[in-house]
């Protein structure tokens, strides 16, 4: 049996504030911190080891990351960053408090971009000054491959070839994994990963700083996930997220 361990990072600022954040590189909130520290505790409680951790290129994931791994006492382990963990882009959303732009457009439209797995959010122009290939940390990436704007599809479909191309491989050695990533990119992957259709994805929920373990067969097969933490806990946490167009 191989085990991997998800975690989607804690609140960040914008998060408090129920903004859509996509890439715009946003800090953890002093809540998403505490979060943190209590998805090592939960890790540490049932001796979590790992080889080998994987995040994105933005800092409220990769903070995540390293509060887990110095509360572990487990810093000096390898970390491999890679833009295919990043969050959806949410295009000219990105910064709109979530209610007021439910009440502007309707909570049906925003719901739609906001959880439908095809339709992407309004697009960002290339000269807007969000525009990711503006960054320096984006750099070194081929232009044609910096979202505007994305649907949870256009996610799935970057993120998959992380997935069959990095993580499998390291898994078929026995390697023992953690990713801390984001709610749609962590999505992106359960979603491949469990075979949830299409109309069924949208009313999946991810909380943050709760560790999600994965256990599979020695050909990467799921046999069964679960969160560490306590049933209440977790629903509660997964209600925040499903509430937040109210």
């Amino acid at each position: 049996m191989v085990k991997l361990v998800l975690l989607r990072h804690g609140e960040s600022e914008w998060n408090k504030e129920n903004r859509f954040t996509g890439w715009t590189d946003v800090d953890l909130s002093e809540r998403g911190v505490s979060e943190a520290h209590f998805a090592a505790e939960l890790l540490k409680k049932d001796r979590y080891a790992f080889d080998l951790t994987f995040t994105s290129y933005l800092k409220r994931s990769i903070k995540t990351l390293w509060i887990v791994l110095e509360d572990l006492d487990m810093m000096w382990l390898p970390e491999f960053k890679s833009w295919r963990l990043n969050e959806r882009h949410y295009g000219a959303l990105q910064g709109l408090n979530k209610a007021e732009t439910a009440k502007k457009f309707s909570e049906e439209q925003v719901n739609l971009w906001r959880r439908s797995y095809t339709v992407p959010p309004p697009s960002l122009t290339s000269d807007d000054p969000r525009n990711p290939a503006f960054e320096a940390k984006y750099k070194e990436l081929d232009k044609n491959c910096i979202p505007l704007t994305e649907s949870l599809k256009d996610t799935v479909e970057r993120v998959i070839p992380y997935w069959e191309g990095t993580i499998i491989p390291l898994l078929k050695q026995n390697k023992k994994l953690l990713i801390s990533a984001h709610g749609n990119s962590l999505r992106a992957l359960v979603k491949y990963i469990d075979n949830i259709s299409d109309d069924e994805i949208p009313h999946l929920n991810i909380p943050t700083g709760i560790p999600l373990v994965y256990e599979f067969d020695e050909e990467i097969k799921p046999l069964k996930h679960y969160y560490l933490a306590d049933e209440e806990t977790v629903r509660k946490a997964i209600e925040k997220v499903s509430s937040q167009l109210k």
